[in-house]
């Protein structure tokens, strides 16, 4: 059975689309731990990222960095941290999330946001690409 995620890819649920290629997919996170949580996938459902083939993975790496670069430029905050858990979504995924302390990382506690806030988002951190 497909992931939510491959859905995504797929078209089959909607997102906020950050950025994406052939390979990767970024959207923000709708359960988000702050303003500005943004998930980076590969299009290919991998369960776990050392699973990975090596280019697949670093690829995975380099496409992030350069959104964390982007979102940094849109969304106030000290860093943008990063986390790869895997056991919520059985799909590779790397979490980048706006921090103002170690609280943000923790994924207990949780931000709200309108649609049109993550609309308006999503194209802010897409223009800083």
């Amino acid at each position: 059975m497909a992931s939510i995620f491959t859905k995504i890819v797929n078209g089959e649920i909607p997102c906020y689309k950050i950025a994406e290629d052939e390979n990767y997919l970024a959207f923000l996170d709708v359960n988000p731990n702050a303003k500005g949580h943004t998930l980076c996938i590969p299009k290919k459902e991998i369960n776990k990222i050392f699973d990975m083939e090596e280019e697949l993975y670093l690829g995975l790496m380099k496409f992030s960095r350069k959104v964390a670069k982007a979102l940094e430029k849109s969304v106030e905050c000290k860093r943008i941290g990063v986390a790869v858990v895997g056991l919520e979504v059985p799909h590779v995924h790397v979490h980048l999330i706006p921090l103002q302390d170690m609280d943000d990382m923790r994924f207990q506690r949780k931000t709200t946001l309108l649609p049109e806030e993550f609309q308006e988002l999503a194209s802010q951190i897409t223009m800083n690409l």
